[in-house]
């Protein structure tokens, strides 16, 4: 996927300065720089054009033109469809971590009343994906301050206990989130819809909870709902905030800055904290079913 936006030269600033680390040394005309950030490719022109090249193309390109002050909602576009699911007193829950090596899975659940929606507005909220981890710092405080939640931080020292052939990413995934949406709506039953962005199809996320001791129903599954449904919205931002806590109190314990995803980067810090601390601290603080346990421990057959 390729996606291209154009940017002030304020915004170029930050893009040179957020990017410094993982630029390519490779010189190309009317290029400032190239870079390389976990699947995707990015190109800042002396222009001020800026082209995403990736997987995550559009989720980086989305954030800044936020940064940009770009990105509003344009309401009159909006579909008749998406309005309801937008426009209406909601409980929404969203995950982060599930793709980082090291750090937790966090899982949120928020409610959101319709008229707390111009609040949000307000605050720029979108899927916490598209917002910089510097803003989520910022805002994040004051959602919490106003918009009831429900969180849970899963270690990955219990992930490596629960993960198994039988129980996989998703099945974890699908008991969080039945936890806080469980939990929630306990304390707030006044809502016109349930809403998770689909990881799982309907049926499929049922069975993972068959054991569970109580499971919520009545739930609206769509893709993409952090864009059309702002309590899914908040509930990102929020499991972002408490991920990006969580993964610097990991660092400070161990004096060993964290990457964030499973890139190369990942790797070598991965093979370091096993030099300084042995295997087993591998195992506290990272996702060992993820392919980089078998690149730290040099166990990987090519």
């Amino acid at each position: 996927m390729n996606v291209v936006i154009r940017v002030s030269d304020k915004t170029k600033e930050k893009l040179i300065e957020y990017y410094q680390d993982k630029k390519k040394d490779k010189v190309i005309p009317y290029v400032v720089f190239q870079a390389v950030d976990m699947d995707t490719v990015i190109t800042l022109y002396e222009s001020g054009k800026v082209m995403f090249q990736g997987k995550s193309a559009d989720v980086d390109a989305a954030m800044w033109r936020e940064m940009d002050g770009q990105s509003k909602v344009d309401h009159k576009k909006m579909k008749e469809e998406e309005k309801k699911f937008y426009y209406c007193t909601s409980i929404g829950s969203d995950e982060v971590g599930t793709g980082d090596y090291f750090g937790p899975i966090v899982v949120t659940s928020c409610y959101v009343k319709n008229e707390d929606i111009p609040f949000l507005e307000e605050l720029g909220i979108k899927d916490s994906k598209k917002i910089s981890d510097e803003k989520i710092l910022k805002i994040a405080p004051e959602i919490a301050k106003r918009i009831p939640y429900k969180s849970v931080i899963l270690s990955n020292a219990e992930y490596n206990e629960k993960y198994t052939h039988d129980v996989n990413m998703n099945k974890i995934k699908s008991l969080l989130h039945n936890r806080v949406l469980y939990e929630l709506q306990k304390e707030y039953s006044q809502y016109d819809y349930m809403i998770v962005d689909e990881f799982a199809r309907e049926k499929r996320y049922y069975e993972y909870l068959t054991d569970a001791p109580f499971i919520q129903k009545g739930i609206t599954f769509m893709t993409k709902a952090e864009d059309k449904n702002l309590a899914v919205a908040s509930a990102s931002i929020i499991s972002r905030y408490l991920f990006l806590k969580e993964m610097d109190k990991l660092s400070d314990s161990l004096h060993i800055p964290l990457p964030k995803g499973a890139g190369c980067e990942v790797d070598k810090i991965g093979e370091e904290v096993v030099e300084k601390f042995g295997e087993e601290k591998l195992k506290e603080i990272a996702k060992m079913n993820f392919k980089n346990t078998q690149k730290i421990l040099h166990t990987l057959l090519y």
